[in-house]
């Protein structure tokens, strides 16, 4: 037991890292917490971190400002890390006792601990943002218990019955036929009630059957509306749920998927290899370059670009483990939303005139949402807004949204009965030369 806490506290120190850098003063000291959200916005728990690669890359350490794969982690769309390292590693605890679980067993079932100072953050940005929507919302971020969970078939697997199967336990398909854009191989499953479809563990060599995810994690793969052949960038790609999910809609004559991160890259690679067949791994590319500087190195390349952006996930921080980090975090919140603007900038550049390009963050702060978008607008004067009122029409028996939004952009807002999201989306169309 003492080897294995060693170990899992190697992965830990990597996790609550403080890194100073020589750059630009708003980044300086920023923390990185790899993954810590206890939902599946991008069905991160259907794989298995190598616990040798997080030891390594614990034991190593790393200097230097933060990189956009770093920073994304932030955001944490999955089952924390440091449960994920634990469960590798042999134990099943969430983290050591000296950071503080996240979680403790109770009556046989996890309990998570609810962060009063990121609470007491959101309370007061929220109430301001949101007005009476918050508490409404407020109430599902902090009952994990009522959370719901999706399930999109993978069409590269057969798997008779399975449908049949989802029909018996409640579930029915997520999306209407009625959309503006919807693929007959593209299917999802939702339920009304909590709870979570069985997991698949990754097998090299063997596909899985299914993607276990937020459904409001699919709309800004919806809203991008791959056609077969086009060139595609999925510029923030890790841990890979879109990616996927594109792939379930179309298949590019080019998909890059891009990820900065070392650690991250790798499980990219393994989510593809667990749903993609190798005759369609052809015509994908996984790089790790620093998505700020793709617009540059590839300009007007792709037809479609999804910025699927790193921010300050509202499910991951309202559980955080270790209040002072959570206060450091909350202080650097600000700092996310440059960040986002050099990306969507980047991303831009990266985009053929007539192309489009859809951002999405799983945050409902203005500031990293609407108004970075906002920047871009202003700032692009070759880019325009896309009205995606009528998606956003097709799916609202299925999920909440944000009044009064401009017809570019949607906020989905999670409630009891149909606790999807947070889920910022808004697209846009370069319509002339850089």
């Amino acid at each position: 037991m003492a080897v294995f806490k060693a170990r899992l506290d190697g992965v830990l120190s990597i996790l609550y890292r403080v890194v100073p850098s020589p750059g630009r003063a708003g980044w300086d000291q920023l923390m990185f917490k790899s993954h810590s959200c206890p939902c599946p916005f991008c069905g991160a728990v259907q794989s298995s971190l190598p616990s040798r690669a997080a030891a390594e890359r614990a034991r190593r350490g790393r200097a230097g400002p933060p990189r956009p794969g770093e920073l994304r982690a932030m955001r944490g769309p999955a089952l924390p890390l440091a449960r994920r390292a634990g469960a590798a590693l042999g134990t099943g605890r969430a983290a050591g006792r000296d950071t503080g679980p996240v979680e403790k067993k109770t009556k046989g079932k996890l309990q998570k601990q609810i962060c009063q100072v990121v609470l007491d953050h959101f309370e007061k940005q929220y109430t301001a943002e949101l007005g009476d929507a918050w508490s409404r919302v407020r109430d599902v971020l902090t009952s994990p218990w009522c959370w719901q969970h999706a399930v999109l078939l993978n069409r590269f697997c057969q798997s008779p019955g399975l449908e049949s199967s989802l029909a018996e336990q409640g579930y029915h398909p997520a999306f209407p036929a009625a959309l503006p854009y919807l693929p007959a191989a593209f299917r999802c499953y939702t339920s009304t009630a909590p709870g979570r479809f069985p997991a698949q563990r990754h097998q090299p060599g063997r596909l899985k059957e299914y993607y276990l995810l937020n459904a409001a994690s699919l709309l800004p793969v919806l809203a991008l509306e791959v056609q077969d052949g086009e060139g595609v960038l999925d510029l923030c790609a890790a841990p890979g749920g879109k990616s996927v999910a594109i792939l379930q809609c179309a298949c590019p004559g080019h998909f890059h998927c891009n990820e900065y991160d070392d650690l991250r890259s790798r499980w990219l690679e393994q989510t593809i290899e667990s749903f993609i067949p190798d005759p369609l791994n052809n015509l994908i590319t996984v790089s790790k370059l620093d998505g700020r500087q793709i617009g540059d190195l590839q300009p007007e390349f792709y037809g479609k670009v999804l910025v699927d952006a790193p921010c300050s996930n509202d499910r991951s921080w309202l559980f955080s483990a270790d209040p002072q980090q959570a206060v450091l975090r909350l202080m650097q919140r600000k700092e996310l939303s440059f960040l986002q603007f050099q990306l969507l900038r980047s991303a831009v550049k990266a985009l053929r005139p007539g192309g489009s390009l859809v951002y999405s963050t799983c945050t409902l702060s203005k500031a990293e949402n609407s108004d970075v978008i906002s920047l871009i607008l202003n700032s692009c004067s070759n880019v325009m807004p896309v009205d995606i009122s009528g998606m956003a029409r097709g799916v609202s028996q299925e999920f909440t949204f944000l009044s009064g939004t401009q017809e570019h952009e949607l906020l989905v807002l999670p409630e009891k009965g149909r606790a999807w999201g947070p889920m910022y989306v808004a697209k846009l169309k370069k319509v002339s030369s850089t």
